[in-house]
């Protein structure tokens, strides 16, 4: 295989279309070299146009939608990072590349360490790997520029928002089967944010995700 040519295929093929056309997300995709943080036995399915499993009823990410996520964010170099779910670490490693700091929380211990070798093979160091269940938020390091929920939840917990700076942007996959919204959710000022509708999509829920009420009669 040669690997450079599948890359630019898959850059041209299905990132592009997917309206990904800033040149410093697009550069970044070449650069960041995605075989190198897929488990072994899925290295072939690199490049193509699905979420890859990870194990443990995980998987990453398909190749467009890390690119819009990282095109839409906006991400800067002075920006402080909230990652939800660390998963192979490719993520990580693509926000570690533009923003000034990763906060990456992973619920699953073989995950993180999965991610913490990754990125340390890398060189990457502009990365906290933290264990523990962020799914319905993370303080710790509050406030955040940036924060992304790499898997949906049913119901985006005020937590997230209530975590961002003035100005600070957040990224997250909100719904049920078989409708999901991906939603840009931007930080006005405390207590006032404007919401984006990005485009429909569906992936599997983070563990212990907020869920909907259920009503009873």
């Amino acid at each position: 295989m040669d690997l450079e040519q599948t890359r630019l295929n898959m850059v041209a093929q299905q990132i592009r279309t997917w309206n990904v056309l800033d040149d410093n997300v697009l550069d970044l995709l070449y650069k960041v070299k995605r075989e190198e943080f897929v488990p072994a036995e899925s290295r072939a399915m690199a490049f193509v146009d699905m979420e890859i499993p990870l194990g443990y009823g995980q998987v990453m990410l398909a190749p467009k939608m890390e690119g819009r996520i990282l095109q839409e964010l906006h991400v800067k170099k002075t920006d402080k990072i909230l990652e939800v779910g660390s998963g192979s670490g490719y993520m990580t490693a693509l926000l570690a590349e533009k923003g000034a700091h990763v906060y990456s929380v992973e619920i699953i211990p073989e995950l993180k360490t999965m991610a913490e070798d990754n990125l340390k093979a890398h060189g990457i160091t502009n990365v906290t790997i933290e264990q523990g269940d962020a799914a319905q938020g993370w303080s710790k390091h509050a406030p955040y520029d940036v924060i992304v929920l790499t898997a949906s939840t049913p119901v985006l917990p005020d937590a997230f928002q209530n975590s961002l700076n003035p100005g600070g942007r957040l990224f997250a996959i909100v719904g049920e089967e078989p409708v999901m919204e991906a939603l840009l959710i931007t930080c006005k000022k405390p207590g006032e944010s404007t919401t984006t509708k990005l485009f429909e999509t569906s992936t599997a829920p983070l563990i212990n995700a907020l869920q909907p009420p259920k009503f009873t009669f």
